[in-house]
């Protein structure tokens, strides 16, 4: 038995996650389960203004499987897949996938075909003509630390995460929200004042917004140090493009190394980014924030 459930999965969030758990509870143990995702984006072909994506594709795809995904296919976006029909895009998904689903798992607001013009009603109804049968997920609701509840939903994420409200984005993600990226050379000031950062190049996924925060590093060997991550244009120096700098404490790897991968998991937003009128005050600041993240991150490095 074939079950699919369609999306662009951008972060894998709670919400992706209850598709693919119900999903799993149709099928039983011996279906296969199908996360059918888009590279790239939709808007981006289109020419819209979007956002970049959460997680990288490759990442996507591991998060995917992690979370119940027998398979993961990607189907490549173009203009020609995105004027399909919402009939002949399934058309296009059997021959992708060799043969038609017993299932599609969805959200009530799933949206699919040439200009999103085919809404879950137009699935039931292909799927009474076409023999599959489709289950409606609700739409899950998640309380955040002030009472609010928010949908779990990609584009809640990022708007946390856009005000540094990252203990917030882990509640809708299920997981703290992880910078994944290559470490390139930068203007390795940090290392000038005792205290040497890891340069993030995020290769094209999304950076939060400005701050310093207590975090996680995952390092290639797959240890977990707590970290310092600092994320802006440095204001107390000369301001640069904004870059997400690692600082790992009681670690004494090379940081010149470059080109290696590095995970850093944000756990707890510590302040904003401000300008120091000197050195020594800036050095007093630092040290008041390593000695923060030590306190936020404690016994997690146990998790």
């Amino acid at each position: 038995m074939l079950g699919l459930t369609i999306g662009n999965f951008d972060g894998v969030h709670l919400g992706h996650r209850r598709l693919l758990d119900a999903g799993r509870s149709v099928l039983g143990d011996t279906g296969r389960l199908v996360a059918v995702t888009f590279d790239p984006s939709p808007a981006v072909v289109l020419g819209k203004a979007a956002d970049p994506p959460l997680v990288s594709l490759q990442r996507r795809r591991r998060l995917l499987r992690r979370a119940g995904a027998d398979e993961v296919l990607v189907l490549e976006t173009d203009r020609r897949l995105l004027s399909l029909d919402p009939d002949a895009f399934l058309d296009h998904l059997d021959a992708a996938l060799g043969s038609s689903p017993d299932w599609v798992i969805e959200g009530p607001d799933f949206r699919f075909g040439r200009r999103r013009e085919g809404t879950v009603e137009t699935l039931q109804e292909l799927g009474r003509i076409r023999g599959f049968k489709v289950r409606v997920e609700e739409e899950l609701s998640i309380p955040l630390q002030d009472g609010q509840v928010m949908p779990a939903r990609s584009s809640a994420v990022r708007q946390l995460l856009k005000l540094g409200r990252v203990e917030d984005a882990s509640r809708l993600l299920g997981a703290p929200h992880v910078l994944h990226g290559r470490v390139v050379q930068g203007d390795q000031r940090g290392r000038t004042i005792g205290i040497p950062t890891a340069n993030l190049d995020l290769e094209g996924t999304f950076l939060p917004g400005d701050g310093v925060f207590a975090g996680v590093a995952v390092l290639p060997d797959g240890s977990r140090r707590a970290a310092a991550v600092s994320i802006g244009t440095k204001p107390t120096f000369e301001e640069t493009p904004r870059v997400a700098e690692v600082h790992v404490l009681d670690w004494e790897g090379k940081l010149d190394d470059y080109g290696w991968r590095l995970d850093a998991e944000l756990h707890r937003r510590l302040r904003g980014q401000y300008r120091y009128d000197d050195l020594s005050s800036l050095q007093a600041q630092i040290d008041r924030d390593l000695a923060d993240v030590r306190a936020v991150i404690g016994d997690k490095l146990g998790d």
